[in-house]
């Protein structure tokens, strides 16, 4: 008998919706939903990957115990209840000696589907949510909070029918998310150019209308200087500028040093070519796209280069514009009734977050900066964190070893709830097994944009394995806890009944289409009438945010160290390749076929006077590890860096197919964690600097 199911895909981030065939209880095919993607269908290599992944033995499939020395591999299979009951007796001795407090939940980040675990956390009445955010996009939310009042992820890029795409190595076809790569190629098919930044020539570049091999740690210089340049030639949309803008008269008098010859002595981009993509923006206007990053957790100044390119976007008018920015619309703005939030019942925490217990001089949001959160486990300042939940998410996967261990040694619980084993999985103290995406229905999530849309994932097979989706495991958690007032549901379906309750929307409605759209049409805000969610209603250059949390507006430019390159030194940057995930997929037998290891990218100049050839196999070090990986001989890199896709858990056991291959970057940077941003303190992860050598 076959079937088809509509679902969510959960091989990444970017969750796009999929449609899958089912022949006799076995997955036999998935692509894109064809009421999103169109007649293209199309996935990307992970997408495709998922049905591999599902029937991998190297994956969790039941509840494990430690039984051995944190890291030693000893493990003893549980049942559900066994395992629960351990957690919670463990969880509610930790409460009784420090309090609710002491207990933090960390995950990959909300997403469409994030309140089920959020309502485990805030229903023991501990204030500690955090996500990977800080090592992530953090920079680039919090910059355009700090302008116009929302977050990130309230704003969609009409790539389509823009006429100028500018990227500063937001990678759009190595770290692809298919409707956004698909929509940038359309563009340039229609006439657009793409300019590209990066320090090296990735496959992005390599579609770029026109490229430029940036210094590394200079992004912000460039986008300084052209803004420099837009506001010198009056090349903004004065227009908007005049009624939406607070604080222009101090932009401009903090531009002013920042010229384009400036800047192309930091960054080696030639001046006049500053100059002329300044002119090609101001032309293009509105229609222009410079995107603000994705990972944008690389340098100490990036939160201030995200603000810089947000400010530069708004300058060029391309707010709710086709071809520019598009403004989230809520369901109460196309005149239907939102969800019902699993949240909303339960009473706030009475602590104060981490973060927030301590002094001003730097921004947060509503999930908590992990930087600080380590920094706590290890310090117990300001108060002691003693039991950690992580859910979807390896963060130890890019830590150095001695930073493990330091968190490690100071927690008495230590609960990992992974799909995939990793190093987290690795020293945790219990495993509770998550079902993969096709194995597991969701709550429903908004999907949000200029259409906004409810979405929901339905499992197309029931689980081969003694796994369990998230409702179920956080609402059982609840429920062990003595909090069942907070999660009175027994099914997914009474969920999601609870959720459309008042919306006009039926569960059924979702077997049509896989999402139920909320518009007929996107829709645009009229241009002369915009509100911002900012206290004076305008795009604050002048934040009250800020000032009321002592962040500076602006910052002056600071030029980045540079490496001892005669001396094999060099900056370590890291990064996607299209066919993996973070450090998710590189164990999954069919993306390991693609790409099994990972190279170290190197200069050819460099690399011919310190005697190292292409493929041979090299020592890097930093500080007190040292790892081998093949090198990489290319002229396609700048000379103060070298690169190596990320990802690569090559020490842990039961990742075989990956063990003893390539170089876990993450072992790498030893005292990164210690190294705040400025205005924002989230990581900044490209601030290591390694020491590269012939292998000895």
């Amino acid at each position: 008998m076959k079937r088809e199911v509509f679902s969510v895909c959960g091989m990444c981030s970017a969750r796009c919706p999929i449609k899958v065939e089912i022949v006799n209880g076995q997955i036999t095919w998935i692509e894109g939903n064809p009421y999103v993607f169109g007649i293209e269908k199309s996935l990307c290599a992970r997408g495709s990957a998922g049905l591999v992944h599902l029937y991998d033995s190297e994956r969790p499939r039941y509840p494990m115990i430690r039984t051995g020395e944190r890291g030693s591999g000893n493990w003893k299979k549980l049942t559900w209840d066994e395992a629960l009951s351990y957690v919670v007796n463990k969880l509610s001795e930790i409460i009784g000696r420090y309090g609710v407090k002491s207990v933090a939940f960390l995950d990959r980040g909300a997403g469409l589907f994030g309140e089920m675990q959020r309502v485990f956390i805030k229903a023991i009445g501990s204030p500690n949510y955090f996500n990977h955010d800080d090592l992530c996009r953090k920079n680039v939310d919090l910059a355009v909070q700090s302008l116009i009042g929302i977050p990130r992820g309230d704003i969609s890029y009409d790539f389509t029918n823009a006429k100028h795409i500018v990227s500063f190595g937001r990678a759009f076809f190595d770290a692809v998310v298919v409707r956004e790569a698909n929509n940038v190629l359309r563009a340039l098919e229609k006439g657009a150019k793409l300019t590209y930044f990066d320090p090296r020539v990735n496959v992005t570049a390599t579609k770029a209308t026109k490229y430029f091999r940036i210094r590394p740690g200079t992004d912000y210089a460039v986008v300084l200087a052209l803004i420099h340049q837009v506001l010198k030639e009056e090349l903004f949309d004065q227009e908007f500028v005049e009624k939406y803008f607070l604080g222009l008269s101090e932009l401009e008098n903090f531009i002013k040093p920042y010229s384009p010859k400036w800047a192309e002595v930091e960054s080696g981009v030639p001046a006049d070519e500053i100059v002329k993509l300044s002119r090609e923006l101001g032309k293009a206007k509105p229609q222009v796209i410079i995107y603000p990053y994705w990972f944008g957790a690389r340098y100490r100044d990036s939160f201030y280069c995200a603000r810089a390119i947000w400010i530069l976007n708004f300058l060029l008018g391309n707010l709710e514009q086709k071809g520019g920015l598009i403004l989230a619309k809520s369901p109460k703005e196309v005149r239907a009734q939102p969800l019902k939030s699993l949240l909303e019942p339960i009473p706030s925490p009475q602590d104060k977050r981490i973060e927030a217990e301590l002094n001003k001089g730097f921004l947060y949001d509503d999930a908590g900066h992990l930087l600080y959160l380590w920094k706590a486990i290890k310090t117990g300042n300001p108060y002691p964190i003693k039991a950690l939940f992580v859910y979807r998410y390896d963060p130890f996967a890019g830590m150095p070893l001695e930073s493990i261990k330091s968190i490690i040694n100071h927690l008495e619980l230590l609960v990992h709830i992974p799909v995939d084993f990793g190093t987290t999985s690795w020293f945790a103290d219990i495993i509770l097994p998550e079902s993969t995406y096709l194995e597991r229905d969701d709550i429903i999530g908004l999907q949000r944009g200029a259409r906004p849309a409810f979405i929901v994932r339905k499992k197309a097979i029931e689980p081969l394995y003694e796994t369990k989706p998230r409702w179920w495991i956080f609402t059982e958690l609840c429920r062990k806890m003595g909090l069942e007032k907070y999660v009175p549901y027994e099914t997914i379906e009474e969920i999601w009944y609870y959720q459309l309750e008042g919306t006009g929307v039926d569960i059924k409605d979702f077997d049509k289409k896989g999402l139920v759209f909320l518009w007929d049409e996107p829709l645009l805000y009229e241009r002369n009438n915009l509100k911002f969610k900012t206290p004076s209603g305008k795009i604050e250059l002048t934040s009250s945010l800020m000032q009321e949390r002592e962040v500076p507006e602006f910052i002056p430019y600071q030029t980045p160290k540079r490496p001892e390159i005669e001396k094999g030194e060099f900056r370590l940057l890291f990064g996607r390749a299209a066919m993996h995930t973070h450090a998710r997929t590189q164990n999954n037998p069919l993306l390991n076929e693609i790409k099994p290891e990972n190279e170290l990218w190197i200069n050819s100049e460099i690399a011919e006077s310190l005697g190292i050839k292409d493929r041979e196999i090299i020592e890097v070090s930093s500080e007190d590890y040292t790892g081998t990986i093949r090198a990489k001989v290319t002229p396609f890199i700048h000379p103060e860096a070298v690169f190596m896709i990320r990802g690569y858990q090559n020490d842990i056991p039961w990742l075989s197919r990956i063990y003893g291959k390539g170089l876990n970057e993450g072992r790498l940077l030893k005292g990164v964690f210690d190294k705040f941003a400025l205005g924002s303190h989230t990581g900044a992860l490209f601030e290591t600097f390694v020491r590269v050598r012939k292998k000895s």
